[in-house]
């Protein structure tokens, strides 16, 4: 039955979610040492390493006959971790994995469009539910100052629906999950440090460096639990699982930093999550 169980999607993305709960507490913890394009940097460097030695351990090839895919997978997955980021550094940890997991919402409409299928009415629903959830969850929560980092927070669950939708088309075309992921974090790797050249530089010490083998740990192996999900799943049922990282991370928040989102935010978040629900099971 475990066996059985570790073959499904719905298993890996729920992996996958307490993994990049994970992730955000230490992206959290490391926003006191290093710059928004350090930690990307940082975090698309460990799973670039990692999957790299694996590829040549095992002799894999990386030619890919989908590369235009696997492109674009790369651009959009790469803006929606940077502002995925900032949006962590600088907003409370449930609030800002909230508004990145609009993914969903957003990944249900790409899907529509892709199949040129009519909207249903429920699907105009959900999306107009986590509508009122993102407006209910920025108004209480977030101060003036704080504004720009929501927008950019909920910019990012745009970026993620874009990359999602390459990945279950990448899973379609047979690219084997290690390859979306080298390519991903290569052209992370490389954007990021483009980006730290115009930032400035924060030295890697003893006292921080256990912040950036964690962050990338499980950012890299919530990457590969999630593109299995993907491949291996039902894309919309696998999506809904995600809001598992919403749970998470409202949970950390709360134990490490002491926040407890007020009952505004709460009934915001439940709306989002409902609405991602609906639309990612009507949006076929």
């Amino acid at each position: 039955m475990f066996r059985s169980l570790k073959q499904s999607g719905p298993f890996w993305m729920v992996v996958a979610s307490i993994l990049f709960a994970c992730m955000g507490v230490f992206v959290k913890l490391g926003a006191h040492y290093f710059s928004t394009a350090e930690l990307v940097f940082y975090r698309c460097l460990v799973g670039f390493l990692v999957v790299g030695a694996v590829v040549l351990l095992r002799g894999g090839s990386l030619r890919t006959p989908v590369l235009g895919k696997q492109i674009t997978r790369a651009v959009a997955g790469t803006a929606s971790l940077m502002m995925y980021f900032y949006g962590i550094a600088h907003l409370p940890l449930a609030t800002a994995v909230t508004l990145n997991y609009t993914s969903p919402l957003f990944l249900a409409l790409f899907t529509t469009l892709w199949l040129h299928e009519r909207p249903s009415r429920r699907l105009l629903g959900g999306v107009l539910l986590g509508f009122v959830g993102v407006v209910l969850l920025l108004q209480p929560t977030l101060d003036r100052d704080q504004w720009l980092a929501g927008v950019v927070g909920l910019a990012s669950g745009f970026g993620a629906g874009i990359a999602y939708l390459n990945v279950r088309m990448l899973g379609e075309a047979g690219e084997p999950d290690w390859r979306t992921v080298f390519y991903f974090s290569l052209f992370a790797t490389l954007a990021s440090a483009c980006w730290m050249a115009f930032d400035r530089f924060n030295p890697v010490t003893l006292e921080n460096v256990w912040i950036i083998v964690g962050m990338g740990g499980c950012a890299t192996a919530a990457q590969l639990a999630m593109t299995r999900a993907y491949r291996t799943g039902r894309t919309l049922v696998v999506a809904s699982l995600a809001y598992t990282t919403v749970l998470c991370s409202s949970v950390f928040g709360m134990l490490l930093w002491g926040d407890v989102p007020p009952a505004g935010a709460w009934l915001a978040m439940i709306l989002i999550v409902l609405s991602g629900v609906i639309s990612t099971r009507q949006g076929r």
